[in-house]
């Protein structure tokens, strides 16, 4: 992906309820996808399948010949994406095996620096990783011969080798897991498989079925085309679907952005910054109106359940809720980054949840406080708007005096230092220690694009 755009994911919603007879076809081509993604994982996520899921044409060739695509009658613009997602899934499944074996290796001190740099070397290498694993030689690439060549002198034999690579078929073994789905609300397609249109005076889209050359209509909320993949979603309960579609966004850059900004998050004040400005400071209003409801709904529920109470009522009031706070995050980062006009943000990482001895009622606040969704939307503006984005270590982060560097103390909202007598609000404190770890640290923390 270009560095001047990034993803962001859009969605549509059909204007009028679906026929039951389309919503069971649409329910027929999810079934039959996730039908096709599980028998690509039964063939391909094991230690077998990994000498072909790389680049991928080979799974694709061979779906195409074992037949089950004229089995199931899908349409090839669904079989295919269903075959490409369940190899995604597969690629990244391996991926997440690698690193737990790699972290199996660095934790276990019986082997010698040289045994561990050549089982890194083996996990890292392309064509030693997949040969290991299915007993077949080692193929070296040219330019690394020499490197493979000055790790076997170092081990000294060929025993050696052979006990290394049964221990990485070991760790495979207990650490890889087979994938298998049982989902099948939803499915993905090409742009041969839909096209936006009219019908009579309604606007949508026309999907494809599993019936020749006979397309469904369904109306949308809004007129826009796009011509890309597409994701559906099917929701049955409302006779209705979501879709989600990726679309490019250009990265903003400001030349007048040249602060340095550093953040502390709070339950009740959003985002205090170094300065002293705060932002979000009906954060902990809102966030608590959502606490009180959910919390009163589920003890309303527990009293009523044996009277087979329903939570249609509650999951429409709680999703309002839920997109009020967000809509108000959302505009108080922008307000913040409007304001300050920061070229980098430091912010404190995030300790694990440990409620263990407090109040039950400041354990339900802390459980639901959407410390993670501030963050990432934080991350996601500095993306859009070419903000450096650095997480600095967040221990001991607010007790810490940001003048004198000792620890000290803080009375209620005041942070006081008996070392120098520095007095400062606590999350102002706590957000200069944030850029100070920042600047020692030196450690930017990259944003996924």
């Amino acid at each position: 992906m270009p560095q001047n755009k990034i993803y962001k994911t859009v969605r549509q919603y059909n204007k009028k309820p679906l026929q039951t007879e389309d919503m069971c076809k649409l329910q027929e081509i999810a079934r039959d996808y996730a039908y096709v993604k599980n028998c690509t994982y039964q063939r391909y996520s094991g230690v077998g399948g990994l000498l072909k899921i790389y680049p991928g044409y080979t799974v694709q060739n061979e779906m195409t010949k074992s037949g089950i695509r004229e089995q199931v009658k899908l349409p090839s613009v669904y079989f295919y994406c269903a075959v490409f997602e369940a190899l995604g899934d597969i690629k990244t499944q391996w991926t997440n095996t690698k690193s737990s074996v790699l972290s199996a290796i660095h934790k276990n001190n019986g082997f010698t620096p040289e045994e561990k740099h050549y089982l890194r070397f083996v996990i890292k290498t392309s064509g030693c990783f997949d040969h290991v694993l299915n007993g077949k030689k080692i193929a070296i690439p040219e330019k690394m011969e020499e490197t493979y060549d000055h790790i076997m002198a170092a081990l000294g034999g060929s025993s050696s080798i052979e006990k290394l690579n049964k221990y990485l078929c070991r760790q495979v073994r207990k650490k890889l897991q087979r994938l298998q789905t049982d989902k099948a609300d939803g499915f993905s397609l090409t742009e041969r498989a839909y096209r936006y249109g009219t019908c009579g005076k309604e606007q949508g889209i026309f999907l494809s079925t599993k019936e020749s050359r006979k397309r469904m209509f369904i109306s949308l909320t809004d007129n826009n085309a796009y011509d890309r993949q597409l994701y559906i979603r099917l929701k049955p309960e409302k006779c209705g679907i979501e879709i989600a579609v990726p679309i490019e966004q250009k990265i903003r850059s400001h030349k007048d952005y040249t602060n340095e900004t550093g953040v502390s998050l709070g339950m009740w004040h959003m985002i205090t910054t170094d300065t002293g400005n705060i932002y979000g400071e009906c954060f902990g209003q809102i966030q608590q109106e959502l606490v009180e409801y959910v919390k009163a709904s589920d003890q309303t529920y527990r009293k009523e359940k044996k009277n087979n109470a329903g939570r249609k009522k509650y999951k429409a009031h709680k999703a309002k809720l839920d997109a009020r706070l967000e809509t108000y995050v959302n505009q108080e980062i922008n307000r913040m980054i409007a304001e300050e006009k920061p070229e980098a943000v430091y912010l404190p990482k995030f300790p694990r949840n440990n409620t263990k001895g407090y109040d039950k009622k400041v354990n339900y606040s802390v459980n639901v406080w959407k410390k993670g969704f501030v963050k990432d939307r934080i991350k996601q503006k500095c993306l859009e708007n070419s903000i450096k984005y650095i997480e600095v270590t967040g221990k001991a982060i607010s007790t810490e005096c940001s003048r004198c560097g000792t620890q000290g103390k803080y009375q209620k909202d005041i942070f006081i230092c008996k070392s120098c007598g520095y007095e400062d609000d606590k999350k102002t404190n706590a957000a200069k220690n944030a850029i100070n770890r920042g600047r020692l640290e030196q450690q930017y923390t990259p944003v996924v694009h």
